[in-house]
Order: structure tokens, then sequence, then C-alpha cells
């Protein structure tokens, strides 16, 4: 029970990734809000230590009283997790400003509100981190997905930032960078492969599975795992780092 007597939030934190982390925290003893728009989602992952809370990143004000009320609940937040994301494919030519600005605004403005309003609680305490799920589209180009790739790229780059302007302090401030999980957006891809190529339901999936080297998709859990070792003992050192889950890809 490490984390006991801690305050944990994620944003997208009713499924996949961010629910995996969740119970992962709240398993060692942390108290963890949720947020999301879909409160029904956020309530069918509730536990005694996992508290749903309605936030939309996209709206600065929600953010800033979404936050606020989660540390009048529950004290400062000591671990940031930014998870909540959205993945829309589309080429370059065929994108238009709406889609830019709702991938920007949801992926990187919403983690640039959160890892904001967490702070000014955070600061406050001996001890903190940030652990933002970025992508391994943070990290190089993802075919077919131009804009995703640079709203995951600029996430990356604000780590590495507030990690530059934290060092010798007591937070931390590091990126997870998966490849193919597999959450509810797989199926969602897989309709769209389908819808695009004229692939089986079972053909579209395992391209998705091949992607990633060890040829399978990667679970939430290992994921969370890799979000605990971040919050563990002596990972201090462990810093502005963009840290791969990606099945051996290099």
């Amino acid at each position: 029970m490490q984390h006991e007597g801690r305050h944990a939030l994620i944003t997208g934190g009713g499924t996949g990734i961010g629910l995996a982390i969740a119970r992962a925290l709240a398993a060692e003893g942390a108290e963890v809000t949720i947020t999301g728009r879909r409160m029904e989602v956020l309530e069918a992952a509730r536990s005694p230590r996992i508290h749903p809370l309605r936030m939309d990143v996209s709206e600065e004000a929600s953010v800033v009283e979404g936050i606020a009320s989660a540390v009048e609940a529950r004290g400062p937040v000591q671990i940031c997790v930014p998870n909540a994301g959205i993945a829309e494919p589309s080429a370059i030519h065929k994108t238009d400003m709406g889609l830019w600005r709702k991938m920007m605004g949801i992926n990187l403005d919403g983690a640039f509100l959160t890892i904001r309003e967490c702070l000014g609680s955070m600061r406050q305490t001996d001890w903190g981190r940030v652990i933002a799920v970025s992508s391994i589209a943070g990290l190089r180009g993802l075919k077919g997905a131009p804009v995703y790739t640079a709203s995951k790229h600029g996430l990356v780059g604000l780590i590495r930032g507030l990690s530059a302007d934290y060092l010798g302090k007591p937070y931390t401030f590091n990126a997870l960078c998966p490849s193919y999980v597999d959450t509810e957006i797989v199926p969602q891809n897989v309709a769209r492969i389908m819808e695009r190529t004229g692939m089986s339901e079972a053909d579209a999936r395992a391209t998705m599975e091949g992607v990633n080297p060890h040829g399978r998709l990667i679970l939430p859990e290992e994921v969370a795992d890799a979000a605990l070792w971040l919050c563990g003992p002596n990972s201090g050192s462990i810093d502005g780092q963009a840290i791969q889950i990606s099945g051996g890809e290099m």
C-alpha cells in the first residue's frame, strides 16, 4: 500500500489504459479520481478508492472546476495522469481545421490544462509524479495519421520541457509511449480498415496486431505496470523520458 494517503487523478479513466492505471494505483492504496465525459462509463468503474468526476479536457473551465473539486474532496493531486485522447486517422489533404483543432484540443491542450491545474496542488507537497500517456506516434511518424502524430509529439515535448523546468525538485515528468493497445479504440480502427480495404474483420485485426513487433496487441495492464514503476521507490531519477511500450520496436 505504498500510495496510501496519496491522491491520483487520471483523465479518460473510465476505460482502457486509464482504467487499468486507476485500478493499479487504487490497489496500492491511492485515492483515485477518474475523469471523462460519459458519467455512466465512469460510474461503472467506481470502487471504494476510485471516484468518478465528469470533466471535459477540451474545455478549460471544466478542467479548472473539476480538478479544484477533486482537490477539495481528496487533497492535493500527487499523481497526475493525463491520459484522455482520441485517434482519428486522416490524410493531410483531407483534413480540415475542425479535425485539427479537435485532435489538438483533446490530446495536447487537454493534457496541458490537466497538468497545469494539478501542479497547483502538487507543488504544495514534497512528492509528485506526472505521467502522460502519449503513443509510439509521439516518437515516430504514424502512417495515415499525421495530425495524431503531431499531437502526440507535442505531448512528449511538453513533458520534456516540464522536466527541464523542475529539475532538482521532488516531482518527475515522463511519458508512456505504447504502440497498439487492446482497448475500445481497436474495434473502431478495425472497422476503418475493413471499410478502406475490404478486409475481413479477422484480417483487419491481424493487420493491427502485426504492427507490434511481437505480433500481438499490448495489454492495458502492461502500460499500467509501467506507470506504477514510475511512481515506485527509487523512481526519482527517471525524469523527462518517453518510454516505449511497443513490443520491441526500435
